[in-house]
Order: structure tokens, then sequence, then C-alpha cells
């Protein structure tokens, strides 16, 4: 079986977003690669000249969410 799960690193440890379905004291193989930012992934699709701190901001903020208008 193959998971795949997010996970935050934090003082050390890796901080699960949800519990995974294995038996206790079940040895696993760990494999951590960084998640890629909506940014990076999309990175060439539109002719964005900002920074990519800008390009975060647009992509991630709330304030700009079309859905939140009423």
């Amino acid at each position: 079986m193959v998971l795949t799960i997010e996970a935050i690193y934090e003082d050390g440890c890796l901080k699960l977003s949800q519990p995974l379905p294995l038996p206790e004291r079940q040895k696993v193989q760990v494999t951590v690669s960084p998640v890629v930012s909506r940014v990076r992934q999309s990175a060439g699709l539109i002719g964005w000249t900002g920074s990519e701190e800008d390009a975060d901001f647009v992509a991630s903020s709330a304030e700009l969410d079309p859905q939140d208008e009423p």
C-alpha cells in the first residue's frame, strides 16, 4: 500500500495532517518531498512579470477570492 499525505515539519518532527490507517508499531519507509506551491505548479501558464511573492499573494489571498463577493 502506498499513501501520500501532507505533513508539516515543526520542532524537529513531521506532524501529519491526518491519522494513518496503519496498525500500531507498523514499520514504514518514508520519502520526503516538499509541497510545491500553486504558483510554482502553474509557472509559465500566464505572462506574469511580477515577483514570486506577489504571485503567491494573488494565488492564495482570501481577500482576492471572487467567491467571497456578493
